[in-house]
């Protein structure tokens, strides 16, 4: 099964959204969630559980639910608003000249925006950095997954990487660690040119 970033995604009753994440589990190297966002005019993203996609090719992803079951699914996006304690300070027009200013007493009110993964999992989008043990090497484009366990088997770099247009087909067993935006290989650059590419059937191909 691949697992695509990006895709379109269609609910039981007609299209609902992007695909924006997968979300790894990184002990069992396997996909537990997917996040969505709605085509609503907030677009908001949607944590998505994997046992919810029916069916999966390269560019669309078909979800089990209604869309609007799919907006009572859990925000991956959580905003939260903090007061700042700082007090803003003001210069009088008249006095710009003067070295002197004036608090204010209201205070300055930010958002802030964090991504809502369970604990112990990381979320992962499409052009994360791909590092060998030797450097930079690409950027992830896809997963690969067997249908029946949910687990990753390969992640593929198709685009950007150092050999061109082939195909990269990386086996999860690989891959040393993932972090927050970029997957760490224990091979080098000489090893990952000698793999054998797997073919992926693609809809468009």
């Amino acid at each position: 099964m691949d697992i695509p970033i990006d895709a379109e995604v269609r609910c039981a009753d007609g299209p609902c959204g992007r695909s924006t994440y997968v979300v790894i589990n990184p002990l069992t190297q396997s996909v537990t969630h997917l996040v969505v966002r709605e085509q609503d005019p907030l677009h908001t993203e949607r944590l998505v559980p994997i046992n919810m996609v029916v069916r999966s090719t390269s560019d669309q992803i078909t979800l089990r639910c209604t869309g609007e079951q799919l907006a009572k699914e859990d925000p991956f996006t959580e905003t939260e608003f903090i007061r700042s304690d700082v007090p803003e300070y003001v210069t009088d027009r008249w006095m710009m000249m003067w070295p002197y200013v004036t608090p204010r007493e209201t205070k300055a009110t930010y958002l802030h925006k964090s991504k809502q993964v369970p604990p112990g999992e990381l979320a992962m989008r499409r052009g994360a950095r791909v590092e060998a043990t030797d450097g930079h090497v690409g950027r992830v484009d896809e997963f690969l997954a067997d249908p029946g366990t949910g687990h990753i088997t390969h992640l593929i770099l198709r685009e950007g990487h150092l050999w061109g247009q082939k195909d990269v087909s990386i086996p999860i067993s690989e891959i040393d660690r993932i972090g927050e935006g970029v997957v760490h290989l224990k091979l080098d650059k000489e090893s990952i040119d000698a793999l054998p590419t797997i073919p992926v059937q693609r809809e468009w191909e």
